[in-house]
């Protein structure tokens, strides 16, 4: 039995949780987080890997390649508002398994649009599908929740790293699937978006169904319960509040990754397949396979990294990487499977570097009272990034280069080095302002 002093109180209601069940529902939070995750980065492989090729077949130009990228990431951005909002008034079992499913359907509406040929039904389905995206993406917090400081980019590593194992699964699925779908009489490029629908059903389900005790729902309780308690209890104890200046900077390095992952990472498989040529798919999904396992599968290494040398380390190390992927790029045939995929495992870890460390210091900047909106709002910003990173490359490429694409990614990457260096700077001032 659980002595009454080891439990946090809330006032004529009892015990509520002791420190024990807040880290039994950690870790029971983070498996279910791990299980739904596998399955929510296999449904990321057909919007990644074949999105552009899908649209370039059925449109039949280079210059709109970029759409489908354009429009998932687009609807990813409204997903996130509502997610974020959805999971701050009603928890995170709702919000994500509402994202997930919704993805789902929009996968369904995809290989339905392909086969009968409508462009602005798949217009429309890319758009649903982006919910299931952005849904992947705010998982990454729901391990988060009951964390304390130390824990925080180690618990977002562990569900970024498993989506790994779906992801990249997927890409390498794109000729088996592809197989299938034309066996049964559909558009090839249609197979991949068959596992996508199954995969973001599949998350969903399992969020819905096992995710109990909600963790933000906990942290919420916890943190009310603790407040109260040092009340009663008259003790000069300050809580945390937001810092403006975090969340600015750690929303801007989303974004700054964000673009360059996105606008590189998009025009590869049309880089790679030179026109309308497919017969190397398999050699596209086998570059984009170690993309993503880059982009996922060193997360536990990033979070370590992250909680023991600090933030800013980490943002910097993101900066370097992503330049460096960039100048390969822009310097690489699309013959070149090899060069290709350096560049591309480059971009993946570079982005890993940056989205683990800046969610982190979003993470840091908030409270659990606002946290799932302010991570649901950021998360908006990055999926509209996305978008226009998606559109906007296939333009550059069509009017100018892949190289020049990539010239343009260094770029961008190099200001995040400043960027940090100064929210460090002002968040010292202030510490010392307020000291």
């Amino acid at each position: 039995m659980i002595k009454e002093k080891e439990h946090i109180k809330k006032e004529n209601n009892g015990p509520l949780y002791s420190e024990e069940d807040v880290q039994r529902i950690y870790k029971r939070t983070l498996f279910i987080v791990i299980l739904s995750q596998t399955f929510g980065g296999a449904g990321l492989a057909a919007g990644i890997t074949v999105g552009a090729l899908l649209a370039q077949d059925l449109i039949g130009t280079n210059s709109v390649a970029g759409l489908p990228v354009f429009l998932f990431t687009l609807g990813s951005a409204l997903s996130s508002f509502l997610v974020g909002n959805f999971s701050q008034n009603f928890g995170r079992r709702y919000g994500l398994s509402a994202g997930f499913i919704t993805g789902g359907v929009g996968a369904l509406g995809v290989i339905l649009a392909a086969n009968i040929h409508n462009i602005p039904l798949l217009f429309l389905a890319l758009f649903v599908y982006g919910a299931g995206t952005s849904t992947n993406l705010q998982a990454r917090y729901a391990g988060s929740d009951l964390a304390n400081v130390k824990q925080r980019a180690t618990a977002v590593s562990i569900a970024l790293v498993a989506t790994t194992f779906g992801a990249v699964a997927g890409p390498n699925l794109v000729t088996p699937t592809g197989k299938l779908a034309e066996a049964m009489g559909m558009h090839p490029l249609t197979g991949p978006f068959m596992l996508s629908a199954v995969a973001f059903i599949l998350a969903g389900l399992i969020f819905f169904i096992f995710l109990k005790p909600d963790p933000l729902l906990v942290a919420k309780e916890v943190f009310k319960s603790k407040r109260q308690s040092s009340n009663q209890g008259n003790t000069t104890k300050l809580y945390p509040t937001i810092n403006k200046i975090g969340i600015f900077s750690g929303a801007t390095i989303l974004i700054l990754t964000q673009f360059v992952m996105t606008s590189i990472m998009t025009m590869t498989p049309i880089h790679m397949a030179g026109g309308h040529d497919h017969s190397n798919l398999s050699a596209v999904g086998m570059v984009i396979g170690f993309h993503v396992a880059a982009m996922f599968l060193t997360s536990p290494i990033t979070g370590y990294l992250t909680d023991k040398y600090g933030r800013t380390v980490m943002v910097c190390a993101s900066g370097i990487t992503l330049a460096l992927s960039g100048i390969i790029a822009s310097l690489t045939t699309g013959e070149s499977i090899l060069m290709v995929t350096v560049a591309l495992v480059l971009l993946g870890f570079g982005w890993n570097f940056g989205l683990i460390s800046a969610t982190t210091i979003i993470i840091d900047s908030t409270t659990v009272e606002t946290r799932a909106k302010i991570q649901g709002s950021v998360d908006v910003a990055v999926a509209i990034t996305g978008s226009i990173a998606g559109l906007s490359s296939g333009v550059v490429v069509a009017y100018t280069s892949y190289a020049t694409l990539g010239h343009i990614g260094s770029f961008m990457a190099v200001l995040l080095i400043p960027l940090i260096l100064w929210s460090r700077s002002k968040n010292k001032v202030k510490a010392n302002q307020i000291g």
